[in-house]
């Protein structure tokens, strides 16, 4: 009678060890899944919020105006419209205490939209280790269970005192589907890796840009003289 050598008999009938190493890569695959639809989401929400806003600021709409509108939905907007409301609460802030130097407003208002673009990048970057560590540890933690696995089956043929093709192929069998299962969740893993990495750097591109021009129109508007070169 011909064996059944479908994945889930092979796992029923493997060690606990392997069986652990199956259940703890299916786990990791099915999070990092997750992630990865969560993060096409906000990356296109992110995107969507940032070319809405930018066409806004650049159709001539009044700044005063813009930013009372972007402080009232800076927590449903995008990070170009929070970078912006950033920038002009400092500068108006500093305008309010009488402060007149062009360079401290200047200063004051690009400090804020550089910490308000690091908390926007941190917040583009979550779960982008995790994906990360899955993609890289996914493929030992499958060999672990695949070296255990032919230990296992090399074992239980020890006691036997005619081996064949028959009795070694289940067990290596269920030791190799550890090693297919841990693939199944690092490749994934790894291509949404590298696609986030490349999206959030270009997002990252536009935002340092618009951080640029936003302070070339306060220093325009100031009448300072151009920052020296770094």
């Amino acid at each position: 009678m011909p064996q059944d050598f479908s994945i889930v008999q092979l796992m029923l009938e493997a060690s606990w060890v392997v069986q652990a190493v199956v259940v703890l890569l299916i786990g990791m695959s099915v999070v990092s899944w997750a992630a990865i639809f969560r993060k096409v989401f906000a990356i296109k929400r992110v995107r969507v919020h940032n070319e809405d806003f930018e066409r806004e600021f650049w159709s001539g709409t009044n700044l005063n105006e813009l930013y009372t509108a972007a402080a009232q939905s800076a927590r449903h907007g995008g990070p170009l419209e929070r970078i912006f409301a950033s920038g002009m609460r400092e500068y108006q802030k500093l305008r309010e205490r009488r402060i007149a130097e062009p360079g401290t407003l200047l200063d004051g208002a690009r400090r804020a939209m550089r910490a308000s673009f690091q908390r926007e990048i941190d917040a583009l970057e979550t779960n982008l280790s995790f994906l990360g560590t899955v993609g890289s540890v996914a493929p030992y933690v499958g060999l672990f269970g695949t070296v255990w696995g032919i230990m296992h089956a090399f074992t239980g043929l020890a006691s036997m005192d005619q081996v064949t093709l028959a009795t070694v192929a289940p067990g290596i069998a269920e030791a190799l589907v550890a090693t297919a299962i841990g693939l199944f969740a690092a490749i994934p893993a790894v291509v949404a890796y590298n696609r986030f990495t490349h999206d959030i750097d270009r997002l990252a591109i536009q935002m340092e840009t618009f951080t640029e021009e936003f302070s070339n129109i306060l220093q325009r508007n100031l009448g300072a003289p151009p920052a020296p070169a770094r």
